[in-house]
């Protein structure tokens, strides 16, 4: 799948801010139809999110749009309005506030309509958000729910809204978590997500990070989701972007671990012997998967 370290989310009805997008470093550009987007410009954010789609300039990336929650009136119109009209240009169309598999089945089933009617060769994958007490306790059916889901991506203001949690800063966006709680306060939940991501070879997205100009909190906050499973966060602003990848670029140290790892589990293999060593050390089976998910993770990235 294409690496989403970055994910940039960008407001539907701002069109110069999806010139600076599409140029930006950001893995994923996402366009955006709900938070974002105030109710009087809904309709106006998805006529712009359709002619960027269709713009040379998007062409050259990967796309996503997020579509308003299924539970409004503009969820399946965004749905069904962009498909039809820039359905090839979309990597992913990402699902607010899912709270069951049958929200997925049904963004999947008329998605199936949309690009049969269009004899569309290409497939559109979903992202699927989960953001509320609902969506958590539902969330291994969710992840299971289509073969079209990419990501599950861990909603946080809404999902502190949900638990009826503190809010502790403006944003409702991950700062200031270390004055009322020790550690991280979202942890269960976010491994959660994570483990029932990676049981359906899904990718497991973290929530952004509200205080852009606040680097060293970003980098803290993105460490915790890398360290736990995640393979990358959404941004708010482009400031935020070189932060983000970089937590989730694996280092050369990485990369070079990894590669002596494979390479004396491969030369142990071919000797017929089960143990492998490297620099003195026994390594385990469980470790050499590691360093091969690392290394496949690092030729995607085109770093080897």
């Amino acid at each position: 799948m294409t690496p989403r370290r970055s994910t940039l989310s960008v407001p539907g009805h701002v069109a110069k801010m999806h010139t600076k997008a599409l140029g930006s470093a950001a893995d994923i550009v996402m366009l955006d139809l709900e938070d974002s987007v105030p109710p009087d410009a809904k309709e106006k954010a998805r006529r712009q999110v359709v002619q960027t789609l269709q713009s040379a300039q998007a062409r050259s990336r990967p796309l996503a749009v997020r579509i308003n929650a299924l539970d409004t009136p503009y969820g399946y119109r965004d749905l069904l309005e962009v498909a039809e009209a820039a359905g090839d240009r979309i990597d992913t169309v990402v699902v607010p506030k899912v709270n069951a598999a049958g929200d997925i089945h049904f963004v999947d089933r008329l998605l199936d309509g949309i690009e049969r009617h269009l004899r569309q060769a290409h497939t559109i994958g979903i992202e699927a958000s989960i953001e509320t007490a609902e969506g958590l306790n539902a969330v291994r059916d969710i992840a299971a729910a289509s073969p079209r889901l990419r990501t599950l991506v861990f909603g946080i203001a809404d999902f502190t809204a949900s638990v009826g949690a503190r809010l502790v800063s403006l944003s409702g966006h991950g700062e200031n978590e270390e004055a009322v709680y020790p550690g991280h306060r979202w942890h269960h939940a976010l491994s959660r997500i994570v483990m029932a991501a990676k049981a359906n070879d899904l990718m497991a997205i973290d929530a952004p990070y509200g205080n852009f100009k606040d680097e060293a909190g970003l980098e803290r906050a993105a460490a915790m989701a890398g360290a736990i499973g995640c393979d990358g966060k959404w941004a708010i602003h482009p400031l935020q972007i070189e932060t983000i990848n970089k937590v989730f670029t694996p280092s050369a140290e990485d990369i070079d671990r990894a590669r002596r790892i494979i390479a004396a589990d491969d030369a142990a293999r071919s000797g017929g012997r089960g143990a492998v060593a490297v620099d003195g050390r026994m390594v385990d089976q469980a470790t050499v998967r590691l360093a091969r998910r690392l290394w496949a993770q690092a030729g995607r990235m085109g770093l080897l």
